[in-house]
């Protein structure tokens, strides 16, 4: 049995954040505007996601590595969330593209499509931060963004002498 199982998945979390959310953002809107509602809720998010990294890492009993972070991607895949190609895996780098997110359509079908980067996608860089600030992402392209795909490049960062 992994450290994960039975473990509510990621997909589900963010549907539960959303609806809370939802009601917050368009009062922020109607207040405030769109974009300081979105800066609100962004500043909020990425917050979260540091402390949700950190969170994450302490149950590392040999701290957080690239390999236990691969290991956790299964809570983000859980529930058919995602559809995910490997590109490459091993002690150094993660490398895969995610040919289809049912975050981005459970946004859309939410109404919140215009924030869905805020509430998934830019959590990922500030999350890795949180839990391993040896580990970068890079990410050129998502699906939230309209594009065909999402692409993610972890590296594990080549130590400062």
């Amino acid at each position: 049995m992994s450290a994960i199982e039975g473990e509510l998945g990621i997909l589900a979390r963010r549907r539960i954040e959303a609806e809370i959310i939802k009601p917050i953002y368009e009062i922020l809107v109607r207040d405030y505007g769109s974009e300081q509602a979105q800066a609100v809720i962004g500043e909020a998010v990425s917050g979260a996601a540091i402390a949700a990294g950190r969170q994450f890492a302490a149950r590392e009993p040999e701290g957080p590595s690239l390999e236990g972070f691969v290991a956790l991607q299964e809570l983000w895949e859980k529930d058919d969330a995602l559809k995910v190609e490997i590109i490459a895996s091993d002690a150094t780098r993660y490398d895969y593209d995610v040919h289809r997110c049912r975050y981005a359509e459970m946004y859309q079908e939410m109404g919140l499509g215009e924030i869905g980067h805020l509430l998934s996608c830019n959590r990922d860089e500030v999350f890795i931060v949180g839990y391993d600030p040896n580990v970068s992402l890079e990410r050129t392209t998502t699906i939230m963004g309209g594009a065909a795909r999402c692409d993610f490049r972890y590296r594990l960062k080549e130590k400062q002498s």
